[in-house]
């Protein structure tokens, strides 16, 4: 028979069933601490890299290093499960279709995972969500802008199976999730201008995408993730602006149009950001008149400005990022 962990803090004592379903959705379960594990991979600087970074997601601090990727590459998105991250393919300089993992647990180098359906290449590219099991990428560079929508099941290993069809075309969009459903907002639909829509789907059914409704802003390359209920779009790039600060907020289970969150430290485009489901850290990407290695969080479930957290090891845009704690998604 399984035993509770001991309970600490100001409320010690006796385990009530309401403490426990609360500590195990919002992360703070003992047994469920490796979901504070958050890494950062590849990207351009302004040559592609295969480095790969990890943080730990409830404290702040600088990245150390983890590994390495199987290969150089930018444009990449990755997905999580509680013991597992997945990185889709990127630019590596010429088109790449190959998927690499890693194990939360323990730092080193990827390996090999299996291969995209379809070659993604750029610096914007395909947004991507997942549950404990399942691993999404919509959309992407192949090299022409595409609407196709494909999944894997991150435990095993093996290449990408149809799921269904986006909306439209779309790169450069990102994503955020609950236990049952992802939610993909902002991109570039080939035009260059970008788009404010989002648009969602059921992630263990497979279907096309469903409109959910618009960002406050039309945007492109942006940062995204989520709560179990909660999704937050970061940043991003639109004309003739140039780099944003806003973050938007979206209650995931419902539809309707995104509303105000605060604003990011910066104006900056092509970050990325990974989550243990409290806290969204975004990481990365350009800020005027450079890039950056600037590491700065915000607590999903309440409103606020971006806050300091630290440094990369190196100043990415078009990197990837997943957490051990995106699989915690799933109650």
């Amino acid at each position: 028979m399984a035993q509770f962990p001991n309970k600490t803090g100001p409320n010690s004592g006796v385990w009530t069933l309401e403490d426990v379903y609360n500590a195990r959705i919002s992360d703070n379960w003992p047994e469920t601490l490796p979901g504070n594990i958050g890494l950062y991979a590849g990207g351009n600087t302004p040559s592609n890299v295969n480095t790969i970074n990890s943080i730990t997601i409830s404290t702040s601090g600088n990245a150390t290093d983890f590994g390495d990727l199987t290969s150089i590459r930018s444009a990449s998105q990755g997905v999580g499960s509680r013991t597992r991250a997945v990185f889709s393919a990127g630019f590596n300089p010429a088109l790449n279709n190959v998927m690499d993992y890693v194990t939360f647990a323990s730092a080193g180098n990827a390996l090999d995972f299996g291969d995209m359906l379809t070659n993604y290449e750029g610096f914007s590219n395909g947004s991507a969500v997942n549950d404990n099991t399942r691993g999404i990428w919509g959309g992407g560079y192949t090299p022409s802008v595409v609407n196709t929508i494909q999944y894997i099941t991150i435990g095993t290993t093996g290449n990408s199976i149809d799921f269904g069809d986006l909306l439209s075309t779309s790169a450069g969009a990102q994503g955020a999730c609950s236990p049952t459903r992802g939610v993909l907002g902002g991109g570039n639909p080939g035009s260059g201008a970008g788009t404010n829509v989002m648009q969602y789907i059921t992630t263990q059914s497979l279907g096309n995408a469903i409109d959910f409704g618009d960002l406050t802003q039309i945007r492109r390359v942006l940062g995204g993730n989520s709560s179990a209920t909660r999704g937050i779009f970061a940043g991003g790039y639109t004309q003739p602006t140039g780099a944003l600060n806003v973050i938007d907020f979206i209650t995931i289970a419902t539809t309707g149009n995104a509303q105000d969150f605060g604003d990011l430290t910066a104006a900056t485009n092509n970050s990325s950001t990974t989550s243990n489901t409290i806290r969204a850290v975004i990481g990365g990407g350009f800020s005027a008149p450079a890039r950056t290695n600037k590491i700065e969080f915000v607590n999903i479930d309440t409103l606020g400005n971006g806050t300091d957290f630290g440094d990369l090891t190196y100043t990415p845009l078009g990197h990837a990022s997943a957490s051990s704690g995106d699989g915690g998604k799933t109650l």
